[in-house]
């Protein structure tokens, strides 16, 4: 048997389609890379805007035009499964809080064809998990582990359908966390990137995701590196900065920071001021050597006026961000701004966003051309590619006799840079 698998969305859908993936592959089925080619498809939706959503419902109905079992699941899976079963006929809706039972499935298909395919997915649906059944050895992409921590977020943005979806924040009890890791330096992972829906709400006895940090490096050994996935800046405070410092945790950071008008902050529902943002950044400087630091921004957010644009254009540019995602406002349905009568005219929106990503543009060239001739540490990838320490991807130069091997640690220096294609000779 075949499965192919879409996915949409952030990158911890991702990771979690590829635990997915390794799952049905330990249990002898195919996973393919066209549609056309399997018995069954598995969607892993995302519904942070009303286009990722537009997306997934017209993918989904590609998908079941040839009368094919569809699983669907993810973010965009969860409040609408009456809409997306009409999307097909052989369509089967696993709920977001259920979705890791995906991972049992591909067991509790042994002896099925194609046509009883449908009716035993739609017998098992139902199975119980949890959102941190994944096994950490094969929530990995390429040489690099990620493992989850966190789940729900307890912000309640205006603007935001996460915790509608997803529910309060809960995590991994610290204890399983340290397990987890110590399990993937046994296994001889160089990088782990610790991730989540909302990462900074980890709480670790009352001291936060700096309290887990603190512990994962008191356990670990010299040679294993760590990557902070997403950090809201309402959950970065002195202590885990201060894990920062280790040089074990790499010099990579993305902090959704929206809007930089105080104004449209609170209009937003945002739970800190831009002033802390400028606090981790200049920290972030002080304690690694030009770390990237990247960005998400809303552009057109109701009640944005053009001096609020402005102000946010002026803050990025300052500031200096290596890079940053820009998104369009996209209205919510059930968010508190849903309705609001400050909404701006799109027109305007997306030629604020267009802005915006120019200046991105520019913002990554300049970090990667200042980056010639230092000194970075890579993870080995394959044909001879990796990412640095900083997450950008480069071509690993080795001289002849020089074995790279996939998964390893090297220390490199940026040798040539053009216009965006990297060079680092180990």
């Amino acid at each position: 048997m075949r499965v192919f698998i879409y996915t949409l969305g952030c990158r911890l859908n991702q990771c979690e389609s590829e635990a997915i993936a390794d799952s049905f592959k330990a249990n002898g089925w195919n996973v393919v890379k066209e549609s056309k080619d399997a018995e069954l498809i598995i969607v892993n939706t995302c519904a942070v805007t009303s286009k990722a959503e537009q997306k997934a419902r017209r993918m989904i109905r590609l998908f079941s035009e040839d009368n094919k079992t569809v699983i669907v699941s993810g973010c965009y899976a969860e409040n609408s499964k009456e809409e997306i079963e009409k999307l097909g006929d052989k369509i089967v809706v696993f709920s977001l809080s259920n979705k890791a039972s995906l991972l049992k499935l591909a067991p509790s298909l042994k002896g099925t064809d194609e046509s009883s395919l449908f009716e035993r997915i739609k017998s098992f649906k139902d199975c119980p998990s949890s959102v941190f059944d994944y096994n950490p050895s094969s929530f990995s992409y390429h040489s690099r582990a990620y493992l989850k921590v966190q789940d729900g977020c307890d912000n309640s943005c205006g603007y935001c359908k996460t915790t509608i979806v997803r529910g309060p924040s809960r995590f991994l009890d610290s204890s399983e966390v340290i397990k987890r890791v110590l399990k993937l330096e046994s296994e001889g992972f160089h990088e782990v990137m610790l991730t989540g829906v909302n990462l900074t709400n980890y709480d670790h006895n009352g001291r936060g995701l700096g309290g887990l940090m603190s512990e994962i490096l008191k356990n670990v050994g010299p040679d294993i590196r760590f990557r902070l996935s997403s950090m809201e800046p309402d959950g970065v405070d002195d202590l885990l900065l201060e894990q920062i410092k280790d040089p074990r945790i790499f010099p990579h950071f993305h902090i959704p920071i929206q809007t930089a008008s105080d104004r449209v902050l609170q209009i937003a529902q945002r739970k800190y001021s831009i002033s802390h943002v400028e606090y981790i950044i200049k920290k972030l400087r002080e304690i690694k050597d030009d770390p990237f630091i990247g960005c998400d921004v809303i552009a057109g957010l109701p009640g944005e006026s053009e001096e609020d644009a402005e102000i946010t254009y002026n803050f990025l540019e300052k500031n200096n961000f290596s890079s940053f995602h820009v998104f369009p406002y996209s209205p919510r349905e059930g968010t508190p701004l849903f309705n609001s009568k400050l909404k701006i005219e799109e027109r305007v929106r997306d030629e604020r966003a267009e802005r915006l990503r120019e200046l991105s543009q520019r913002q990554i060239r300049d970090y990667i051309f200042r980056q010639n001739g230092k000194m970075t540490e890579i993870i080995a990838e394959k044909n001879g590619e990796g990412t640095t320490g900083n997450y950008l991807k480069a071509k690993i130069i080795a001289p002849p006799s020089f074995a790279i091997k996939e998964g390893e640690l090297y220390k490199g220096k940026f040798t040539s840079i053009f216009p965006l294609e990297v060079s680092i000779e180990v």
